[in-house]
């Protein structure tokens, strides 16, 4: 569309030079047809003279703005259709220049000094129409995103993925260092009276299942009743060491403390149980099971996500446009933000461009080398050849003005 409007354009500008030159020859002729019969007509050899050198200035601009693109009425003249015949210089020049000059890392963060980036980048997130319909670009990806992505790639990734980041941590220190925050805010102890609760009620619920094992244990001639005094008996002492468990101050309470400690030096010296959990979770990782079960994470959340994205109210659309609205409101308010994005931008795309520019020059130094020759003549005329056509007028006119002038000039000596 651009190309057909400026092709009007340089049509309609060359149809008026081309008419004024036309209007200067009528004018030039009817001036020396006239003048025999007219002679007493003083402004007629003006006239004559101001056409004749127009004419002559228009025919010389003709010429010289023809002989850019092509030669001047097919004619072999030397130098003429100067830029298809120059081509490859051409572009190799329009590189250089654009290289050495425009794509500068100087040139280039000068320019972007005055281009706002962030802010206009909020502006425009922070207008709902434009953050919704972004967020419904985005939504509208993903079902051609999980259609690229196979199942089985997943479950690989993520197995190699978290084998590969947990090869080298240590487990052994972190665990101890979980280990000692509980014990410095004596979540232990409550660990440990919540394992006394669990033992007591166990041994309340299993009251009959522990009679029946110890009659079933004890011998054919042993009375019923001894079965029940044993039973009786077991059952008081095991709830008199609960019992004592759960005082402040027991010995097992200390025991287990002591336990904690011991584990705690433990876990962070001891070689071997490092290579105990570390062979452990390395096991558990690559346990077919584990890999079902991410296999298994990974189709529900797919499915869950297809399910949502393709509704019309898609809650992941709601929340992306809520998010992108509420980012894009958030920095026009943050003055320093804004300044600290665009400033990044700015040495990203300056340096991304300086530091390409060598390769942006060569593209077009091949596109240019690409087009033939009548290409390259239809291009820089469609894009030049308007302003060329008022040198084509200027000329008619100036040139008309001189003669006019050397005609005067020559009437006074």
């Amino acid at each position: 569309m651009r190309e057909q409007e400026q092709l009007e354009q340089l049509t309609k500008m060359r149809k008026l030079a081309t008419s004024l030159l036309v209007l200067m020859a009528v004018i030039f002729v009817g001036a020396k047809i006239l003048q025999p019969a007219y002679g007493h007509l003083s402004f007629l050899p003006f006239v004559g003279a101001f056409a004749e050198a127009a004419m002559v200035g228009a025919l010389a601009d003709w010429f010289a703005v023809t002989a850019l693109f092509r030669r001047p009425l097919g004619l072999p003249i030397p130098h003429t259709a100067i830029i298809p015949n120059n081509k490859d210089r051409i572009g190799e020049s329009v590189a250089n220049f654009l290289e050495h000059n425009f794509m500068t890392q100087e040139v280039l963060s000068e320019e972007l000094k005055q281009v706002d980036f962030a802010g206009a980048a909020a502006k425009w997130l922070a207008v709902q129409e434009n953050s919704r319909a972004v967020s419904a670009q985005v939504v509208s990806g993903i079902p051609a995103l999980f259609r690229m992505i196979e199942d089985d790639d997943v479950g690989n990734f993520m197995q190699n993925t978290m084998a590969s980041a947990l090869k080298n941590i240590k487990f052994a220190p972190v665990a101890a260092e979980i280990v000692s925050v509980l014990v410095a805010d004596r979540r232990h102890q409550m660990l440990f009276d919540h394992l006394i609760s669990l033992a007591g009620k166990a041994l309340e619920q299993n009251k009959p299942f522990i009679r029946q094992k110890i009659h079933e244990k004890s011998p054919r001639w042993m009375p019923r009743a001894i079965d029940e005094k044993l039973f009786e008996r077991l059952l008081a002492e095991t709830q008199i060491i609960l019992d004592e468990m759960k005082d402040e101050n027991s010995e097992w309470r200390d025991r287990f403390q002591q336990a904690a400690e011991e584990l705690i030096e433990k876990l962070k010296s001891s070689p071997e149980y490092e290579e105990k959990i570390s062979n452990i979770i390395g096991q558990t990782l690559r346990h077919p099971l584990f890999r079902d079960y991410t296999e298994h994470v990974w189709l529900d959340l797919k499915e869950r996500l297809l399910v949502d994205v393709t509704s019309s109210d898609s809650r992941v659309a709601a929340q992306l446009d809520n998010a992108l609205r509420t980012f894009g409101e958030a920095l026009l308010q943050d003055s320093a933000v804004q300044d600290k994005l665009n400033q990044w931008i700015r040495t990203f795309a300056a340096e991304a461009i300086a530091d390409r520019r060598e390769a942006i020059a060569d593209l077009i130094r091949r596109v240019i080398l690409k087009w033939d020759a009548e290409t390259v003549s239809r291009k820089f005329e469609l894009y030049v050849g308007k302003d060329l056509q008022y040198i084509r007028i200027n000329g008619t006119l100036v040139g008309g003005m001189v003669g006019l002038v050397l005609h005067t000039v020559s009437l006074a000596l």
